[in-house]
């Protein structure tokens, strides 16, 4: 199963008047630095602190009146928890998020405060699919995965539509465009949207060091699997291998992944406070933190780097602050 330009257009339609068209933000600190014509796109803006809620609405919003009624179980550590949440919402049905224990509270009262019920999990010792499958079994519910649906890919692909839009606005021919990547569903949705019109342009993922399993796949030309044992702290990014839906995508439209360290994610998340002013969370980062540490080379070029979220906790935004 694939995700089209018009499955992206038709979920642009539902979303209109639900999510935040994100401005695209010139930056002349960012060009300067990088020696480029650099943009960024700040998913920050949307509503819900990230991109999330694109795809969570463009689902939800499908859902048949019975289905309503029965209501939706997701599993996330936070983004997706709070995007199924807000637009389950909106929609009024209800929601079940099963989260890691050690999930951001700004996430978890997050989810809470837009009325969604919480089943907490180890992240490490159990499986979070396995329990989403079982309280479905249990109460009727409707599993909505954070990536791997189609539906979800294409509410996330509105990004892309809109980078496109706003650079042909701004008289900008996209040479690249980079983007986080967890489960891939963020970057599946935009590359396709990106790719359909404007096909010149490269589209380059950015993941977190030891999770680096789209780059690592891209190489070997299969899914691989993350260690176990590996950690870092941008939790939105943890996802354990690409997707079964967005690997197909992501293997032939993207040109590239880089891996960030979660030093070089600290340093980017600084540097987007003092020179962009926009507060950023670790996953959101990553693809900042490729260009800043030329892991992926934007000099001379025209380039939009996407800033998927913003959802940091306060306490550790405050210690990437001051190095702590």
């Amino acid at each position: 199963m694939t995700v089209s330009l018009a499955d992206i257009q038709a979920a642009a339609e539902r979303l209109t008047g639900q999510a935040v068209v994100t401005p695209l933000l010139e930056s002349a600190a960012l060009s300067d630095r990088l020696g480029g014509r650099i943009f960024v796109k700040p998913e920050t803006l949307q509503l819900a602190g990230a991109f999330k809620f694109r795809g969570a609405y463009n689902r939800l919003s499908q859902f048949t009146d019975e289905e309503r009624a029965r209501g939706v179980v997701a599993f996330s550590s936070g983004n997706h928890a709070q995007g199924v949440a807000l637009a389950a919402d909106r929609l009024g049905m209800p929601a079940l998020i099963v989260m890691p224990a050690d999930a951001p509270s700004v996430k978890v009262e997050a989810t809470r405060g837009f009325g969604a019920e919480i089943r907490f999990f180890d992240r490490f010792k159990e499986d979070r699919e396995a329990i989403a499958a079982e309280i479905a079994a249990e109460r009727g519910m409707i599993v909505v995965p954070s990536y791997d649906d189609p539906h979800i890919i294409a509410g996330q692909g509105t990004v892309g539509l809109e980078i496109v839009a706003q650079a042909e606005a701004a008289g900008a021919v996209l040479d690249k465009v980079l983007c986080p990547i967890g489960g891939g569903g963020l970057i599946a949705g935009t590359s396709t949207a990106v790719k359909a019109l404007s096909p010149a342009t490269q589209v380059w993922g950015a993941e977190p060091a030891g999770f680096d399993d789209t780059r690592r796949s891209l190489g070997s030309g299969q899914r691989e699997v993350i260690d176990p044992d590996a950690r870092s702290f941008c939790d939105a990014l943890l996802a354990p291998t690409p997707g079964a839906l967005t690997w197909p995508i992501n293997s032939r439209t993207l040109t590239g992944v880089a891996a960030v360290t979660d030093d070089e994610v600290a340093a980017a998340m600084r540097w987007a406070f003092m020179h962009l002013k926009l507060v950023v969370e670790p996953g959101g980062c990553v693809a900042l933190a490729a260009a800043l540490s030329a892991k992926i080379d934007v000099k001379e070029q025209t380039a939009v780097i996407v800033l998927s979220g913003g959802n940091v906790d306060p306490a550790v935004f405050a210690g990437v602050l001051t190095g702590v």
